[in-house]
């Protein structure tokens, strides 16, 4: 029984939850300048496990194929039997029914919102099969976290969080790209759509590098709209820096570095991000 419940954690990467309830917080937190009721913080929380979960299975039900196909993937959960279709319809049931019974929960717009996360997890797998653009349509997934913290602890819309989602959005395609250039071959060879399989690796990275300089111009732009001080501009400094690492490791085609940037880099980028805005709200440094 353990060791299936090991398996079944393991096949929803339990562990990337952490890294988007960062940025939900980071959005909660900065909507209200403070700490929401714990009771919102429950409930977001829930919502954001539902959607995140149910995304990264519905992703691979939609991908079985193609990663049986793949040496880098053929081990994954589906594809070597160890989880069931009727197990991973189960996960998508029951994370997308505790995502839309928290949205409830929470205010009115949040449970009207509740579909987007839905249909954008829908959406990516198959994009890869269309466009190049499938890069953002991932990060337009993880971009929703910032939103939906805002909105849960809210119940309104406001600019911030979408100019924080829209740097979230550009960081998650920007080190999307460098991870697909593991792929590029497999791609090109499938007559899958990526932009390293599109432009190359040395193309690819310089993308990369344009979204993630995009991402750091955005996540200043918060600190403007908002008048945000001293330690939210420290978290901006610490994020470029870790950006520009990441960059300068995988850089020169040095791709097989690119699982340490992407794990190892990015979980500190995203711990970063909640860190400073919390930092900055409940310790406020005016410039």
């Amino acid at each position: 029984m353990m060791g299936k419940l090991k398996t079944l954690l393991e096949f929803i990467r339990i562990e990337h939850n952490i890294f988007s309830l960062t940025f939900v917080y980071a959005g909660a937190f900065l909507s209200v300048r403070g700490i929401p009721g714990l009771e919102k913080l429950a409930w977001i929380t829930l919502a954001l496990v539902g959607a995140r979960s149910g995304a990264i299975v519905l992703g691979d039900i939609a991908d079985r194929e193609l990663d049986a196909l793949n040496p880098r993937t053929k081990d994954r959960h589906l594809p070597s039997g160890r989880v069931s279709m009727r197990e991973a319809w189960a996960i998508v049931l029951v994370s997308y029914t505790m995502l839309f019974y928290s949205a409830r929960m929470l205010n009115p717009l949040a449970f009207a919102l509740a579909p987007v996360p839905l249909l954008l997890a829908v959406a990516y797998p198959y994009s890869k099969r269309y466009t190049a653009a499938a890069h953002l349509v991932l990060g337009l997934n993880l971009a929703f976290a910032p939103l939906g913290g805002w909105v849960g602890a809210t119940g309104s819309l406001a600019l911030p969080p979408l100019v924080l989602s829209a740097a979230v959005a550009l960081w998650v395609a920007g080190f999307d790209i460098i991870y697909a250039c593991q792929d590029m071959e497999f791609d090109r060879r499938m007559g899958l759509h990526s932009i390293p399989a599109a432009l190359g690796a040395s193309g690819a990275l310089r993308a990369s590098a344009l979204m993630h300089a995009l991402t750091l111009l955005l996540l200043y732009a918060v600190q403007r709209i908002m008048s945000l001080g001293l330690f939210y501009l420290m978290g901006v400094l610490i994020i470029a820096l870790l950006l520009l690492y990441e960059h300068l490791m995988v850089g020169a085609g040095r791709l097989e570095r690119v699982p340490v940037a992407f794990f190892h880099v990015n979980a500190l980028v995203s711990l970063a991000v909640f860190t400073f805005a919390a930092l900055e709200v409940l310790f406020p440094v005016p410039l």
